[in-house]
């Protein structure tokens, strides 16, 4: 396939500005977004979609999350450099490197439950150059103890409630978003409070793939 780079780039560019025009996306995820060239993570197939602000599949009956929902859901955690971030479901690799934009590569640690798929996001990552995100073949429902706590951590797919080994990896005062749910499901932001709990809100109506591994 020949490099279109420069139209990617227009494409890409597009994307961010109408994202950064709505008010549930801040400004520095917008530019994140405008940085983490998409097309990288797709499959070949669907490059010529990379930018089109919607779910694209990925392989074993997975997506990557539409443009917007990345961008919501940065924003819900207000990621700041330095950061250290828990992701529940690399799929591609796409959203841990938004976020690796927001934090650095080497404050996101990720965890995929698909082992071909963790293969692939780590080569995807590598080539667009965010090599140092730690990515991990795993059951998301246990989190990754060895590099806790963080500061923040979210689930790419969903669960009927914010797994216990997540929240407990956060620190208190620490951020957390995640589809909450199974046929209906809401985005839902919390913060940890100083006794472990979780100040929750929801942030409306949305459609993930459902969460693997736990008891299921």
């Amino acid at each position: 396939m020949t490099d279109d780079t420069d139209d990617f780039e227009r494409e890409r560019d597009a994307l961010a500005d109408g994202l950064a025009a709505r008010p549930n996306v801040s400004e520095r995820v917008a530019d994140a977004i405008r940085d983490v060239p998409r097309h990288c993570f797709v499959p070949e197939s669907r490059r010529h979609a990379a930018y089109d602000d919607r779910p694209l599949p990925i392989g074993n009956d997975q997506t990557v999350s539409a443009p917007h929902m990345v961008a919501i859901m940065a924003t819900e955690l207000d990621l700041r450099p330095g950061d250290r971030v828990l992701e529940i479901g690399t799929g591609c690799g796409y959203h841990a490197a938004v976020t690796a934009e927001l934090v650095g590569s080497e404050a996101v640690f990720s965890v995929e439950y698909v082992e071909s798929l963790a293969e692939t996001a780590r080569e995807n990552l590598d080539r667009a150059g965010y090599g140092d995100v730690s990515v991990r073949q795993g059951d998301g429902h246990d989190g990754w103890p060895e590099h806790a706590p963080y500061d923040a951590a979210y689930l790419t797919c969903a669960a009927p409630e914010f797994p216990d080994a997540v929240v407990e990896q956060v620190r208190d005062g620490g951020r957390l978003v995640a589809p909450i749910g199974g046929t209906s499901q809401r985005l839902v932001s919390a913060e940890k409070d100083d006794d472990g709990g979780l100040v929750e809100s929801d942030e409306g109506a949305v459609r993930f793939v459902r969460m693997q591994g736990g008891d299921s």
